[in-house]
């Protein structure tokens, strides 16, 4: 667990011990493996059961790879190469209704797919592995080479993969590899009212 990260509260350490590093190792990932994730983000709550989720992913070294790569802004591809995959994280902005036959928009297919990628996270750390969620990626080329429809919201890309060493990243990111903190508590919770001070 990072030495910098200490909980104000007793959780599990799975929490604490779950960040986010860019120095990946490059191992392969097997389909057993990367499903394990899939599975635990499948379980995820969401409004009417909707499941809004999806996601959409290619392995190292396969046929889709290079093409999920070039998704990525250039800051991210010079460390995200090494990852052993990379996924799309989408949400469906419609869901039909219990016992209706029209779909219509839900206000928390967003909120729900979070949800989904925590899980996702979660599992994946609980299994030894890392995960870096991705904004920095080109949207509108992505629903273009992915095939993604526009009822689709794309909300993140994720890198997965075994921790590698620092030394690996470019020389301005050696720094950066460290595990963040978090705000308190106190900063972040507020009972009754909205009290808080930005």
């Amino acid at each position: 667990m990072p030495k910098s990260r200490v909980a104000e509260h007793a959780i599990n350490p799975l929490f604490v011990s779950r960040w986010s590093p860019r120095a990946f190792s490059g191992e392969a990932i097997d389909d057993g493996t990367l499903f394990q994730f899939f599975e635990a983000a499948r379980w995820a709550p969401s409004a009417y059961n909707s499941q809004p989720w999806r996601f959409i992913y290619a392995k190292n070294n396969s046929k889709h790879w290079a093409d999920f790569l070039a998704l990525l802004s250039e800051f991210n591809q010079s460390w995200a190469k090494s990852a052993s995959a990379l996924v799309i994280v989408l949400s469906k902005t419609t869901f039909v209704p219990p016992g209706k036959t029209e779909p219509i928009r839900t206000g928390s297919h967003t909120f729900d797919a979070g949800a989904a990628w925590g899980s996702f996270a979660l599992q994946a750390a609980h299994d030894g592995w890392f995960t870096h969620a991705i904004g920095g990626y080109d949207k509108t080329k992505a629903r273009e080479v992915l095939g993604i429809p526009e009822d689709y919201v794309l909300e993140a890309a994720i890198a997965i993969g075994k921790q590698g060493d620092r030394s690996i990243l470019p020389e301005g990111l050696r720094e950066r590899e460290v595990a963040s903190t978090r705000l308190p508590v106190g900063q972040l919770v507020a009972e009754g009212t909205f009290n808080f001070t930005e």
